[in-house]
């Protein structure tokens, strides 16, 4: 008689399970990516701490900010006053200059946009002569700097009596974000399927039909990512805002803190709350749109 039928209660040790397998499969795994992830926290706090300092500091009073460090509310929460955005609002026209580089941003991020992505798709999908000798002068002036075409620009817009006004760097904003994004849409409209293209075009749709309905919905984590970038540029920019826009009372966030820093040098506490208030809309909208913002910069670097 065998020996496993000569005592039954001994049984063979069952095989591991398949669940069993993969559960400890994945927990090696994050093992391994846990130096990463370390790795990662690491420089996301350090890119936060002045973020958080400056926060911090915005909702603290003159003696303290001079006296201590930011890291002591940690001890003294009751160290916290709204006064300092009352302040920088109500006696520093910082709510006009909000305003006004709202005024200033929206429409200097939209029509580059526009003229940009109806340029790419040229670029990318249309036929005429000259097309990549155009494409690439344009790329060209990716390395143009700004600071050589301030004063031809401002002559221009005195001739035509657009200087000091709002059209005037809405034009500007939108020549010099161009260069850039023509040639992050134009990437990817260019790795877009053609069979789809052509099926449009095959149902009878126009080049304009095509661009509205087809090209611009797959068209989001581009747009989207681009739009980060020209509203940050436009929202931080002080040079174009210096030279085109001669009216205080037309003055972005960027001049108004400016002022701010030769008015109150040494009244901390005023800088910060003003430098939070000009950060807190750019944040807002990059969190809106983080989403798109990797799968925007990627399109078109790899080829599929």
């Amino acid at each position: 008689m065998r020996k496993s039928e000569e005592n039954p209660s001994v049984a063979a040790s069952p095989a591991p399970s398949r669940e069993s397998t993969s559960r400890r499969h994945s927990i090696a795994r994050r093992t391994r990516r846990l130096p990463v992830h370390a790795v990662v926290a690491a420089i996301a706090v350090l890119w936060l701490a002045p973020t958080l300092a400056l926060l911090v500091s915005s909702f603290r009073e003159r003696t303290a900010v001079t006296a201590t460090g930011w890291w002591r509310i940690l001890w003294n929460p009751a160290d916290i006053t709204l006064q300092n955005y009352a302040d920088v609002l109500t006696q520093n026209n910082m709510a006009r200059s909000f305003v006004n580089s709202i005024i200033i941003a929206v429409p200097g991020t939209l029509l580059p946009i526009f003229v940009a992505a109806v340029a790419a798709y040229a670029f990318a999908w249309m036929r005429f002569p000259g097309r990549r000798l155009v494409l690439v002068l344009v790329i060209a002036l990716l390395v143009v700097p700004i600071q050589v075409t301030i004063i031809p620009v401002l002559r221009l817009f005195t001739l035509v009596h657009l200087a000091g006004t709002f059209p005037a760097i809405w034009l500007a904003h939108t020549g010099y974000g161009l260069p850039f994004a023509i040639f992050l849409l134009h990437s990817f409209f260019s790795q877009l399927p053609r069979p789809m293209l052509e099926s449009a075009f095959l149902d009878g749709a126009s080049d304009i039909a095509v661009f509205f309905k087809v090209i611009l919905p797959l068209s989001t984590p581009a747009i989207a990512s681009l739009a980060i970038f020209q509203f940050l540029w436009v929202w931080n920019d002080l040079l174009v805002a210096l030279v085109y826009l001669q009216d205080p009372q037309k003055a972005p966030l960027t001049l108004t803190l400016t002022n701010l820093v030769s008015s109150y040098g040494s009244q901390w506490q005023l800088l910060t709350a003003g430098a939070f208030v000009s950060m807190a809309l750019p944040l807002i909208i990059f969190f809106s749109l983080q989403r798109y913002f990797v799968r925007g910069i990627l399109a078109g670097s790899v080829k599929e």
